[in-house]
């Protein structure tokens, strides 16, 4: 449980980063306070990372090792579009944003998995 909410921490994190060094990776905050908006992604990305993302991982699992993993930057990718796709108060305006934001979520979830299999 603990390591699921510093997963979610972390998406939150990883998010925030993506929108302060992201070009084209807007979050905007209308009504609510932006911290929640940013949990609420964050926890949405946790939940697709933890249950969508393996399956993607399995069916893929060709495309992965032709392309020496790769593919695992797309599937990744898919998983942030669904984010953008389920909240109107995230927008990625092109595919060059998507790909540095996937980039960089995904090394800062490298990161934060470390570190929630030590605690």
């Amino acid at each position: 449980m603990v390591s699921f909410l510093i997963r979610i921490l972390g998406n939150a994190l990883a998010l925030y980063l993506a929108f302060l060094l992201v070009p084209g990776f807007v979050i905007t905050g209308t009504g609510t306070p932006l911290i929640e908006h940013y949990a609420l992604a964050g926890l949405v990305l946790a939940l697709l990372n933890m249950i969508v993302k393996p399956v993607l991982k399995l069916l893929a699992s060709p495309l992965i090792l032709l392309t020496f993993g790769l593919f695992t930057i797309v599937i990744n990718a898919l998983m942030l579009w669904a984010v953008d796709y389920s909240f109107d108060f995230i927008n990625i305006e092109s595919l060059t944003a998507l790909v540095w934001a996937t980039i960089l979520i995904s090394v800062v979830n490298l990161i934060v998995s470390v570190f929630a299999k030590i605690v």
